[in-house]
C-alpha cells in the first residue's frame, strides 16, 4: 500500500513537471512567433510603402501626361475655332463688300430710271400735243370728204362694211359648195373602202341551227331501253327536257327534234350519260336531266369567257357573260347569234379604227357589237322589243351610256347620241346581209313555235309547255297543287280554242296537259 501511495505520488509529480516544462515550451515557441510576425509586418510595412511611393511616382506621371494632352488638345481646339471666327469675318467683310457695291449699282440704276423717266415725260408730252394735231387735221380731212362725197362718216363705213360682207359671201358660198361637192365624192369613196376592207378582214362562219339533232347509238338494243316499258322512259324524258325523239328504223339513231338549240343539247347530253349509265328509268332520267341543266349552265358560262377572251374584251359583268354564251345556243333567222355577235363586234372595231375615232370608242365599238343582241337570250320573257331589251339589261349591268344607246338604237327605237350607234347598226346590216346567212323561213317558224310555248305559259299553275313535232303538238305541264284533273281538262281545251283564235298555222295542233303528283320522303 505504501507502493501504491508513492507510485502515485511520483506520479502526481512527474505530471506535474510535465505541465510546467510544457507551458515553458509553449511560451518560448508563442514568443518566437510572435518575433517572426513583427518581423513580417515591418517588412510587408516597407514593402507597401515602397509600393505606394512607386505607385504614386506612376500616377503623378500619367496625370502629368494626361495633363499635357488635354492642355494640346485645348489649344488645338481653340487654335481651330480661332481660324473659324477669322474666315467668318473674312467672309462677312466679302458680303459686306458685294452689298455696298450692289448698294451702289442699284443707286446707279435708280438715276438712271429717273432721268429716263423724265425724258420719257417730255416725249409724252411732244406725242400728246402731235396727236391732238393729228386730230385736228383728221376731222378736217373727214369733214372735206363728206363735203366732196354728199355723205357722212358713218354712212360710209356702213356701206363700206356692207359691201365687203356681200364679196365675203359670195366668196364663202362658192368656197362651202366646192368643199361640200369634194367632201362628198371622198366620203362615198372613203365608206365604201372602210366598208370592204372591214368585210374582208372578217371571214366568220354562217352555222345555220336546223331544229333537230341525230343522236347516234352503238347498237339498235338500246333503243329499247330508251323507250322503257310501255314507252315510260321517253315519255319521262321528253317531258323533262321538252324535247320530241323520234325514234324509227333508221339504224343506230334517235332524231331529237325541237326549235330550241338549247333543250336539245340538254337533251343530247342526258342521254349520252344515260346510254352510258345504262341506268335507264323516269327518276334516273329525271336526275341526270337536271344535273345536265347544271352542267350546262357552267359550260355556258366558259363559252361567254372564252368569247370575251379572244375578243379582248374586259370587266364584262357575269350576268352579260352569261348571256354571251347562251348565244351559242339561239339562232337569229337561221344564223347563230353568237356567231352573228362576234362578227358584228370584230367589224365594229375594224371599221371605228379605220375611221380613226381613238383606242377607247374602239374597244366601246367592239363591245357594243357583240351585245347588240344580248335582249334576244333573256332570263325572263318581256313585251319589249330585243333591242330595248337589250340595252335595258345593259345598262342595269353598268354598261356605258354610249353602249347602252348602240344596243337601243341599232333598229331605229331609241335617238342615237353617241357616234358608234350608226357603226353597230351598218355592222349588224352587214353581217346579216351577207348571202346565206339568214333564211327568213326558219326565223318565222321558231318564232311561232316560241309564240305557242308562251300562249301555254300564260295560263295561272302551268309550270312548263313545250312545243314538240315541229308544232303539231304542245305539251303543257301543270303544278299538282294548283290545277286539278277537272281543271286540266278544261285548261286543254281553252288553249286549244286561244290557239285556233289566235294563231296562224298549217294542220293541226294536238295540246296535250299532264298532271301528275309526287308524294317525296326520306328515311334517315
Amino acid at each position: 500500500m505504501n507502493d501504491t501511495i508513492l507510485v502515485a505520488i511520483v506520479a502526481v509529480v512527474a505530471i506535474l513537471i510535465g505541465i510546467f516544462l510544457g507551458k515553458a515550451i509553449f511560451s518560448k515557441n508563442t514568443r518566437k512567433q510572435v518575433e517572426e510576425a513583427e518581423e513580417q509586418a515591418k517588412k510587408l510595412v516597407e514593402d507597401a510603402k515602397t509600393h505606394a511611393e512607386t505607385l504614386k511616382d506612376k500616377k503623378l506621371l500619367e496625370a502629368k501626361e494626361h495633363f499635357l494632352q488635354l492642355k494640346s488638345q485645348h489649344e488645338k481646339d481653340v487654335l481651330q475655332r480661332t481660324q473659324k471666327i477669322s474666315e467668318a469675318e473674312a467672309r462677312l467683310k466679302q458680303q459686306q463688300q458685294g452689298l455696298n457695291d450692289k448698294n451702289s449699282a442699284l443707286q446707279k440704276q435708280i438715276q438712271e430710271n429717273e432721268n429716263q423717266k423724265q425724258n420719257l415725260e417730255r416725249q409724252l408730252e411732244v406725242v400728246n400735243i402731235k396727236r391732238t394735231e393729228l386730230e385736228k387735221h383728221q376731222e378736217e380731212h373727214i369733214k372735206r370728204l363728206e363735203k366732196v362725197s354728199n355723205l357722212s362718216a358713218e354712212e360710209a363705213k356702213a356701206e363700206l362694211v356692207e359691201a365687203v360682207k356681200e364679196e365675203a359671201r359670195t366668196r364663202a358660198m362658192a368656197h362651202v359648195k366646192e368643199i361640200m361637192e369634194e367632201a362628198k365624192i371622198n366620203a362615198t369613196k372613203e365608206a365604201k373602202k372602210i366598208v370592204i376592207q372591214s368585210i374582208q378582214r372578217t371571214a366568220a362562219e354562217h352555222t345555220i341551227e336546223n331544229a333537230i339533232t341525230v343522236f347516234n347509238l352503238e347498237s339498235d338494243e338500246i333503243k329499247g331501253q330508251i323507250i322503257g316499258r310501255e314507252g315510260r322512259n321517253i315519255r319521262a324524258l321528253e317531258a323533262a327536257t321538252g324535247v320530241d325523239l323520234v325514234i324509227d328504223d333508221t339504224p343506230e339513231a334517235i332524231v331529237l327534234s325541237c326549235f330550241d338549240p338549247l333543250r336539245r343539247e340538254v337533251a343530247r347530253l342526258s342521254l349520252q350519260r344515260l346510254v352510258q349509265d345504262g341506268r335507264i328509268h323516269p327518276a334516273r332520267i329525271e336526275e341526270v336531266v337536271e344535273k345536265t341543266k347544271k352542267q350546262l349552265e357552267e359550260q355556258v358560262m366558259e363559252i361567254g369567257e372564252r368569247t370575251i377572251i379572244e375578243l379582248g374584251i374586259h370587266g364584262l359583268h357575269k350576268d352579260l357573260v352569261r348571256m354571251v354564251g347562251k348565244m351559242r345556243f339561239r339562232s337569229s333567222y337561221g344564223q347563230n347569234l353568237l356567231m352573228h355577235s362576234k362578227e358584228t363586234a370584230n367589224l365594229c372595231g375594224i371599221m371605228a379604227a379605220e375611221l380613226g375615232l381613238g383606242q377607247k370608242v374602239v374597244k366601246l365599238a367592239k363591245r357594243a357589237g357583240l351585245l347588240h343582241d344580248i335582249g334576244k337570250v333573256p332570263d325572263e320573257e318581256t313585251e319589249l322589243s330585243h333591242a330595248l331589251l337589250g340595252a335595258k339589261l345593259a345598262e342595269k349591268c353598268g354598261e356605258h351610256p354610249a353602249i347602252v344607246n348602240a344596243i337601243g338604237a341599232h333598229h331605229d327605237e331609241m335617238e342615237m347620241t353617241y357616234i358608234i350607234s350608226p357603226l353597230i347598226q351598218a355592222c349588224d346590216a352587214i353581217s346579216g346581209a351577207r348571202p346565206g346567212a339568214r333564211r327568213e323561213m326558219m326565223q318565222s317558224y321558231l318564232q311561232r313555235i316560241k309564240d305557242l310555248e308562251n300562249l301555254a305559259l300564260a295560263y295561272t299553275g302551268v309550270e312548263k309547255a313545250y312545243a314538240i313535232q315541229a308544232g303539231r303538238e304542245l305539251r303543257v305541264i301543270v303544278e299538282a297543287e294548283k290545277v286539278s284533273d277537272a281543271d286540266s281538262d278544261r285548261l286543254s281545251f281553252e288553249i286549244a280554242d286561244k290557239i285556233q283564235k289566235e294563231m296562224q298555222y298549217p294542220g293541226q295542233i294536238k295540246v296535250t296537259v299532264i298532271r301528275e303528283l309526287r308524294a317525296v320522303n326520306i328515311a334517315r
